[in-house]
């Protein structure tokens, strides 16, 4: 009788041992996969960031007089000459043009998703993978950091942005799922304008 006991004492000890491993390794596991997801969120944000800020700084470059055509929270159109010098077509001012529109479905998105497309002289030139942006805005302010919606004293712009996830992961010891979520801001004062 004593060794049947000892028996299920042992294997209930054990069981519990067990499940202590096992959990502890789908934390491991689901802390990880955590981990990589918000990287991946804070290298497309970043990725979104980069390809901005390039192209706000070149306001108003190689152009006189008013370099905004059209400056709201969800479209910005300026004038810019945005080839390198030494390139083919530098010293042609182009016009440029930042839109944020609805994601389709061609680009990977879903309805709660947005696409910031970059058009240059009326062509579609950027409208790159899906980054998993959600929101964008532009903001607008003068010399002395005013909001302003005035395009001849534009001073700064600032440019916000939220990355979600692109896959869905539910992790079971966080809650609620994809909660997680990278927000970035930039704000460019053009030399130029």
């Amino acid at each position: 009788m004593q060794t049947i006991l000892d028996l299920l004492g042992s294997f209930f000890i054990g069981g519990i041992l067990l499940l202590m491993i096992m959990n502890f390794n789908l934390y491991t596991l689901s802390t990880s996969i955590s981990s990589d997801k918000e990287l991946v969120l804070q290298q497309n944000a970043k990725t979104i960031a980069e390809i901005i800020s390039s192209d706000l700084r070149k306001i108003g470059y190689n152009h006189g007089g008013t370099a905004l055509i059209t400056a709201d929270s969800n479209r910005i159109r300026y004038y810019a000459d945005m080839q390198p010098p030494g390139t083919t077509g530098h010293g042609i001012v182009d016009i440029v043009e930042y839109v944020v529109v609805p994601a389709d479905n061609k680009s990977g998105g879903d309805s709660t998703n947005v696409n910031l497309i970059r058009i240059i002289n009326s062509l579609d030139t950027l409208r790159g993978p899906y980054l998993g942006l959600t929101r964008f805005r532009f903001s607008y302010f003068d010399r002395y950091g005013v909001t302003t919606s005035l395009k001849d004293s534009i001073k700064y712009v600032k440019a916000e942005f939220w990355v979600h996830p692109t896959t869905k992961f539910k992790n079971i010891f966080i809650t609620p799922v994809d909660s997680t979520f990278t927000y970035w801001e930039l704000t460019i004062s053009p030399r130029n304008i």
